[in-house]
């Protein structure tokens, strides 16, 4: 029988690790064990957990880490069942984070990104360099003109626009509006420039309503989509990936903190924003870069963009390193995340001295002095504002 093997890191006794790795294993799987007949052990052998590995990480401190393999029996192909078997109950028991989670074979039951890495470079025509996403910024209570300005603003220079992650379907700027309007913006910019810029609706209302409102906005001629994967929950990701809309899903991280942000509780950060997220069908994935305005480790951010990225067998997903970005860092987040990211900033873009549309352009040329050295006015304007990294 095939597993899933979840990783755990936990605080206990490290003389008692043996016995702590044997109670997870039969906890979490067939509930006890020594208590049954010889029969009943015959017959819940196969469902039983297996303890794959044990290791004390801190003796001093008790930091304990174990891997416990899953029968994939136990478990239907969808989110919720694997994390309530692996992590459901466990997540209560004091100070235990999951670290992680191999699938093997058991991911091939997950369709992964429509588009990824590859796809939305095919439809922006852009492949040799990282690329660039604004957002919106003050777009509370404004009205459509406002939208509508602002749209044009970022779309002359950038790749990617994606709503305000808290922009709901609002009276003022309702979904369908936005949608219509920004596909009669992007057209004319097209008509302009020759240059396909993606914007990102945000995807909201009552989850059981999902699904009609992702084919009305593909229906109305929306190209991409943003969606708060962890105020629904993955298996409503998967659900938006599994109608083969052919639209790019962008991955907010909204909520994720409270999930992932303990070093001794919850979910890494890398399993719950980068491989589970990928798994469930997000073609680009945001998260913190770890010198911006909100905290995340270099560890962590490094490996949710290792996840993102590395082999599997669904298609790789864009790293969207983000949150108190300006043009001045654009060198060092080439440098710790390499080219195949999407360099996503807001008031990097709109605090700019000249405008929206010179702060797209700044981040553009931060990027062709990287890899030509060769920058340009809004670029040193940026820097003269917010310095370098």
């Amino acid at each position: 029988m095939s597993h899933i093997v979840a990783k755990y890191q936990l605080h206990n006794s490290p003389s008692k690790i043996d016995a702590i790795a044997e109670k997870l294993a039969v906890g979490l799987t067939v509930g006890s064990w020594t208590d049954l007949t010889a029969e009943d052990q015959a017959h819940l052998k196969k469902f039983k957990g297996e303890v794959i590995s044990r290791e004390i990480i801190d003796e001093d401190k008790g930091v304990l880490q174990i891997e416990i393999a899953y029968p994939e029996h136990n478990l239907t192909p969808d989110f919720s069942s694997i994390l309530t078997t692996v992590f459901g109950k466990l997540s209560l028991d004091g100070k235990v984070k999951l670290l992680d989670i191999e699938f093997g074979d058991y991911s091939k039951h997950f369709k992964g990104p429509a588009l990824g890495v590859q796809g939305v470079r095919e439809i922006l025509d852009i492949h040799d360099r990282p690329l660039v996403m604004s957002i919106f910024k003050g777009i509370i209570g404004r009205d459509v003109k406002f939208f509508e300005n602002q749209l044009r603003a970022q779309a002359l220079s950038v790749d990617i626009i994606k709503d305000d992650e808290i922009l709901y379907d609002v009276p003022e700027l309702p979904f369908e509006e936005r949608i219509v309007i920004g596909k009669r913006v992007l057209d004319e910019v097209y008509e302009r420039t020759s240059r396909r810029v993606l914007y990102a609706v945000n995807l909201s209302g009552p989850v059981f309503e999902l699904p009609d409102k992702a084919r009305i906005a593909k229906q109305l001629g929306a190209n991409a989509l943003l969606f708060n994967v962890h105020t629904y929950g993955l298996d409503a990701l998967k659900g938006i990936r599994d109608l083969d809309l052919g639209l790019p899903i962008l991955a907010h991280p909204a909520l994720s903190g409270a999930l992932c942000g303990s070093s001794d509780y919850g979910i890494s950060y890398s399993l719950l924003l980068s491989k589970l997220t990928r798994l469930a069908g997000a073609d680009l994935i945001l998260f913190p870069v770890p010198y911006g305005s909100i905290e995340l480790t270099e560890s962590d951010a490094r490996s949710i963009v290792t996840h993102a990225l590395e082999e599997s067998t669904v298609i790789r997903a864009f790293p969207v390193p983000s949150a108190g970005v300006h043009p001045g860092l654009v060198k060092r987040i080439i440098d710790d995340f390499g080219e195949e990211i999407v360099i996503n900033a807001g008031g990097g873009i709109h605090g700019h001295p000249d405008g929206a549309t010179a702060g797209g352009e700044a981040f553009l040329q931060a990027i062709n002095l990287y890899k030509s050295g060769k920058g340009g006015k809004a670029y040193e304007k940026a820097v003269a504002l917010w310095g370098t990294s």
